[in-house]
């Protein structure tokens, strides 16, 4: 039997875990949060992150929707896939399949970020989403604006990697410290809490799916090619992404005609973060939508 949480309950640092049976897969355990009750609402990180970049929009979307939030396979709590996975973007979307099976959350409303986007996109596309909001979703992009996201992200990775445990918490506490670690993701480092940065900043430098997960974004395999005409489809983009440049949302509309794309004016890559409000409320106007 699932819990349910109430709308209002505190995050929790440890989420549920459930162990899987995807097909065509060993077994596998995925971490996740959940939260509200109603139709399903799934939630998807982007790479390098965890649940928790969602925390802000939760208490939120929970009003309303049986909120789940996992850490993908090799992303917080969550164990990588299996060594020699021979394409890791499709044993995802297999594990996120189970996921939706084991916890009674068959064809969700789905929201992702980045990496989530694409993801939240692709299983869309396989008739298994209610409705879709993308926000920076990947695999809209050319090839020199993937070289140039992969070396923006390896180069966070590398200084989560490189500084020791105590500077990254001294760095947390201070509002400019807060803003050297993550200005690259959100245009308001600021907002982010102390906590919030120091586990996001421990997160990325111990995700072991986070090299293998980069280098399947390489090649023209990586990139969304379908169209998504008969549910609601959202294509949000921060105007101050630094990582996934905002014309990469006008490419997204041309291959997906349907879709609503919006400007999340002030915000950055991962906006939940800096303008919450907003991204609910874009999130939820989509999902009701939905027939």
């Amino acid at each position: 039997m699932r819990s349910v949480y109430a709308p209002h309950m505190p995050a929790r640092t440890t989420p549920h875990t459930v162990l899987l049976s995807p097909a065509g897969l060993p077994p596998c355990e995925l971490g996740y949060e959940r939260r509200g009750s109603g139709e399903p609402l799934l939630l998807l990180h982007g790479l390098g992150h965890h649940w928790q970049a969602w925390e802000p929009v939760l208490t939120l979307l929970a009003a309303s929707y049986d909120v789940i939030a996992p850490d993908l396979p090799g992303f917080g709590t969550s164990p990588p896939l299996p060594d020699g996975t021979p394409d890791p973007g499709e044993a995802t979307l297999r594990v996120l399949t189970a996921l939706c099976t084991a916890l009674d959350a068959e064809r969700p409303h789905l929201a992702g970020n980045s990496l989530g986007g694409l993801l939240a996109l692709r299983l869309a596309a396989r008739g298994a989403a209610r409705s879709v909001t993308a926000l920076s979703p990947a695999g809209f992009w050319t090839e020199p604006e993937r070289i140039y996201a992969a070396g923006v992200l390896r180069t966070l990775r590398a200084g989560a990697r490189a500084m020791p445990d105590g500077a990254v918490r001294f760095l947390a506490r201070r509002a400019a410290g807060r803003a050297l670690l993550t200005s690259a993701i959100y245009a308001r480092p600021g907002r982010r809490s102390p906590d919030a940065v120091l586990a996001e900043t421990r997160a990325l430098r111990d995700a072991p799916a986070f090299g293998p997960t980069l280098a399947a974004g390489r090649g023209p395999g990586a990139l969304f090619r379908g169209d998504l005409p008969d549910i609601p489809v959202t294509v949000a983009w921060g105007e101050r992404d630094r990582v996934l440049v905002p014309r990469q949302g006008v490419r997204a509309k041309r291959v997906v005609p349907g879709a609503r794309l919006v400007r999340l004016r002030g915000c950055g890559h991962v906006p939940m973060n800096d303008a919450p409000a907003t991204v609910s409320r874009v999130i939820l106007d989509t999902a009701r939508t939905a027939v």
